[in-house]
Parts: structure tokens; C-alpha cells; sequence
């Protein structure tokens, strides 16, 4: 594709596309009306490797349109919100700490910063719409679900990078 700016919107669209297809195909309802999933993978994956504007847009609105088809309507703002913000943080903590430490631990520092922001921000969230003593009850389910999205994530972003997936 010559034109960089439809190539950037293609591929955007396309990681939207994976982001909420990832986090709608394996969906394990969590204790307070809420699901765990695999999309934190790509969120990850769009932070790794698209640029800040275009990671956060596929990050959130994968994730909120996952959130909308599954029938959480009422968490998808949020969730377009803290998903673009995982990806920007994944972005810049990798653009940051690459110089310094190495491309495989500033995959782990950025994806962990990110995953941590995930859980604290649904922490506040539904600490808003529930309360912040039930909505405690997510912060392990979540962590899980951002551990297993920071290990799929950065396994994914090494493939993409080893098999030059996207230039």
C-alpha cells in the first residue's frame, strides 16, 4: 500500500477487528457483572506496535465494541477509555525503556504499568457503579486476566516483530 495513511487506518481496523473478536470468543463472567477475556492481548499488541493515536483507537474500540456486542453496553465507555489508555502506556513505556533496558524488558515493565492501570481503572469504575468495597472482589480476576493478556501480548508482538508482520 503506498498511501501511509489508509495502510495506518487499515491496519488499525484490523487489530479493532482481533481486539474484539480476542475478547468476545472466551468470555468467564467475573464476580461483579463483569467478564475476563484474552483481549488484553492485543491491547498489548496495538500498544507495541502502532503508533499512540492509532494503538489507543484500536485498543478502545475493540474492546468497547466487544463490550456492546456482548451485551455490557453500560461498561463500554469506560472500557474505550482505560483499554486506549493500556495501549498508550504499553507505547510509551516500551519507547522509553527500550533504549535502557531492552526490548524484552520494556515489553514486561510497559505491559505490566498498562495491565496494573486496567485493574485500577475498573477498580474505580465499578467502585463508582457498585461500590468500592464489592467492586473489590474483580481486582484478582482482573489481575489474572492482565497477567494472561501480558504474556499473550508480548508473545504476539515478538511474533509480529520476528516475521515483520507489520513494517
Amino acid at each position: 500500500m503506498k498511501n501511509t495513511a489508509t495502510k495506518n487506518i487499515v491496519i488499525t481496523s484490523m487489530l479493532a477487528a482481533l481486539c474484539c473478536v480476542a475478547t468476545m470468543i472466551i468470555k468467564i463472567p467475573s464476580p461483579l457483572n463483569g467478564y475476563l477475556n484474552l483481549g488484553d492481548c492485543v491491547v498489548l499488541l496495538c500498544g507495541f506496535i502502532l503508533s499512540p493515536v492509532y494503538g489507543f483507537l484500536a485498543a478502545g474500540i475493540g474492546s468497547g465494541l466487544a463490550d456492546i456486542f456482548s451485551g455490557y453496553v453500560v461498561y463500554a465507555p469506560a472500557t474505550f477509555l482505560i483499554k486506549g489508555v493500556m495501549a498508550l502506556i504499553a507505547y510509551y513505556g516500551l519507547k522509553v525503556l527500550k533504549k535502557r533496558t531492552g526490548s524484552a524488558t520494556a515489553k514486561i515493565i510497559s505491559g505490566l504499568a498498562a495491565e496494573i492501570i486496567m485493574v485500577l481503572g475498573y477498580f474505580v469504575f465499578e467502585g463508582i457503579m457498585y461500590g468500592f468495597i464489592p467492586s473489590a472482589v474483580n481486582i484478582p480476576a482482573n489481575g489474572l486476566q492482565g497477567l494472561a493478556g501480558l504474556v499473550l501480548g508480548i508473545t504476539l508482538a515478538n511474533i509480529f516483530e520476528k516475521h515483520n508482520v507489520i513494517r
